[in-house]
C-alpha cells in the first residue's frame, strides 16, 4: 500500500473490491479515480515540500480532491 495519505484504498478499505471492479468496468469512474490519484499525489508532494506551490494553488487542489471524492462516493453508492 502507498504511504501517500488519502489514497482511495486507504480511505475506503471495505470497498477495495468495488473500487477495483468499477475502475475496470466503468470508464467514467476510472477517469475520476485517475484524476483523484493525480491530484492527491500533487497535494502530497506540496505538503511534503517536494513541489513548490502557492497557498492558493494548494487550496484549489484540495477543493478539487474533495469534489472528486464526492463524485467517486456517489458512483460507488450507485453501484452498490
Amino acid at each position: 500500500m502507498s504511504h501517500t495519505p488519502h489514497e482511495l484504498a486507504a480511505e475506503f478499505p471495505e470497498k477495495a473490491a468495488l473500487i477495483s471492479k468499477l475502475k475496470q468496468s466503468d470508464a467514467h469512474f476510472a477517469r475520476l479515480a485517475e484524476r483523484y490519484h493525480q491530484v492527491n499525489r500533487e497535494i502530497h508532494r506540496i505538503d511534503s515540500q517536494v513541489a513548490p506551490a502557492s497557498d492558493d494553488t494548494a487550496e484549489e487542489l484540495k477543493k478539487e480532491r474533495l469534489y472528486l471524492l464526492d463524485e467517486i462516493v456517489a458512483q460507488m453508492d450507485k453501484a452498490a
